[in-house]
């Protein structure tokens, strides 16, 4: 067993950047960071666009932010929360510069400034198309010079030690004592102890398999804090985005930032039809939730795969430089930019619910906290505004580091048992859980996509049921490994999503069921 005074699970910008200022302000206390793949692997290192927050007050507003916040929410954000995040978004991004990030400017060392769909005003800053990656290094770097942070890369954890552990009365409050971890180079798994726990995990895009996450993104932590009996919320609000770079039966990873779009490029179907003035008067740059809906009903109509973003009327010079990392990657996929039309498919990007927080990051479970993409804040309501997501993370973490420099967790008394997998057996069926992994994802991309209707709901929820019970027959039966645990994440997560998008009952947001549309249109 470890014991630690702070465990944050994930290593994204939300859970480094509480490492950090839990570290700097309590030099004598022990901070413990799990992460299941390398250090730097997380959603965070893959986010191109930047961070929306408002620098220039000639132009800008914090006015404007909050109003084009509420907006792309569809009337499900936190007025309050929006507020406070986007207030204090311009500190939290002024405190990452102080530890060495660095953002573009211009000649006058003026920020230059990005404007994405939903932004009314260019207030997305960037470093170049690899602003998450930038964001990242910072954070490594302040966080591997500090001694009392202990980080835990290939380390997987399994599930959140509660009250269900430790056979105690059931009427009790539930409380968060830790989790226990699999050492994914030995195999072994080990107890974490902790005072305080933070989940900091990130997505779930990989439950649909074509995806702009990184392979890490499972839902790790929202299931395990479904598992404990945590609050989950919103589950059914996925932003699709619109635009991931299609290649052919390798499905989509690659994402073409909606910067691109902001930069001027069009979106045409087959044909050469700028289509998307057909469904919207702001064009490319209309919500993302529209912008993916445009892109499925023209791929049901022409019964293509893809559609494509048309870069080739923009000035090529000024491409390369915004977007080096994006002409790059398609020119090793052999799409020039300048005369090549790029082929793009809407992926699962970013999940708008999550394990419920209040404004300090705290869960319903004592001692557990969340925040980052894993959370539900009440920011983004049903469907997130572009470049949104860094800024809550920052400002998220900063939250629960001022709750606990005030409201210090007591040292954990309790006897945590060790893990226990006495009769088990190893599992050697590699194949068979990546069968039944593909299996999953293709019935979410099919049942519970972009475009969704009841029956197709109901289908996926009894052939989700039937996935698990097989998974949960390996799990009791077998010595856990990384793949199984994860889809026993997924499959928990995709239950969510189901469940909650059937007891959903009109439009809103990323949240688009083809048959209240048409109740709509009948009245």
């Amino acid at each position: 067993m470890k014991e630690t005074n702070f465990l944050i699970i994930g290593s994204g910008a939300a859970g480094l950047t509480l490492a950090v200022k839990l570290a700097e302000k309590f030099p004598k206390k022990k901070i413990t960071i799990v992460t299941k793949a390398h250090q730097s692997e997380s959603n965070t290192k893959y986010a191109q666009g930047g961070v929306a927050a408002v620098f220039d007050l000639k132009e800008d507003s914090f006015q404007k932010h909050i109003e084009d916040t509420l907006i792309a929410g569809d009337g499900l954000c936190d007025k309050s929360v929006v507020e406070m995040v986007i207030k204090e978004g311009p500190k939290r991004l002024k405190e990452l510069m102080e530890w060495g990030a660095n953002f573009d400017t211009d000649a006058n060392g003026e920020f230059t400034l990005g404007r994405e769909g939903g932004h009314s005003e260019f207030r997305v800053i960037h470093h170049k198309d690899t602003t998450g990656n930038e964001i990242e290094r910072t954070l490594l770097e302040r966080t591997n010079r500090l001694q009392n942070i202990t980080l835990l890369p290939h380390h997987f954890a399994i599930d959140l030690i509660t009250e269900h552990h430790l056979n105690t009365s059931k009427n009790e409050e539930i409380s968060c004592y830790g989790a226990y971890v699999l050492d994914q180079i030995s195999g072994s798994i080990f107890t974490i102890k902790a005072d305080c726990t933070t989940l900091a995990s990130g997505g779930m895009g990989q439950v649909y398999g074509h995806t702009t996450n990184p392979t890490v993104a499972t839902g790790d932590g929202i299931a395990m804090a479904y598992r404990a009996k945590a609050r989950i919320q919103n589950m059914e609000f996925i932003q699709f985005h619109p635009t991931a770079f299609y290649d052919g039966n390798n499905g989509a990873s690659f994402l073409i930032s909606e910067a691109v779009r902001g930069f001027g490029a069009f979106l045409r179907n087959k044909n050469g039809e700028r289509f998307m003035l057909n469904y919207d008067g702001r064009g490319e740059l209309a919500s993302r939730d529209i912008v993916s809906r445009a892109i499925d009903s023209e791929m049901k109509k022409s019964g293509d795969d893809c559609v494509y973003l048309d870069c080739t009327h923009l000035d090529f010079e000024e491409f390369k430089k915004h977007f080096p990392n994006i002409f790059e990657t398609c020119f090793q996929r052999n799409i020039d930019v300048s005369k090549d039309w790029i082929p793009v498919v809407p992926a699962s990007h970013y999940l708008c619910g999550g394990v419920v927080v209040d404004m300090d990051g705290k869960t319903s479970l004592k001692n557990l906290f969340a925040c980052g993409e894993c959370s539900y804040t009440g920011l983004h309501g049903a469907n997130r505004l572009a470049s949104n997501s860094l800024l809550e993370a920052l400002v998220y973490a900063d939250c629960i580091f001022n709750y606990l420099c005030n409201h210090m967790p007591l040292q954990a008394t309790k006897a945590i048992p060790e893990w226990n997998d006495e009769g088990t057996i190893l599992l050697n069926a590699s194949e068979t859980l990546q069968r039944k992994t593909e299996e999953l994802q293709q019935l979410m991309r099919r049942f519970a996509g972009v475009v969704r209707n009841n029956d197709d709901l109901k289908t996926a929820s009894l052939q989700l049921e039937k996935l698990y019970f097989e998974t949960e027959f390996l799990y009791q039966k077998h010595k856990l490994n990384t793949a199984l645990s994860q889809l026993r994440n997924m499959v928990n997560v995709a239950h969510l999503i189901i469940q909650q998008s059937l007891k959903r009952k009109e439009n809103c947001g990323g949240f688009y069921n083809e048959d209240y549309e048409k109740i709509k249109e009948i009245i």
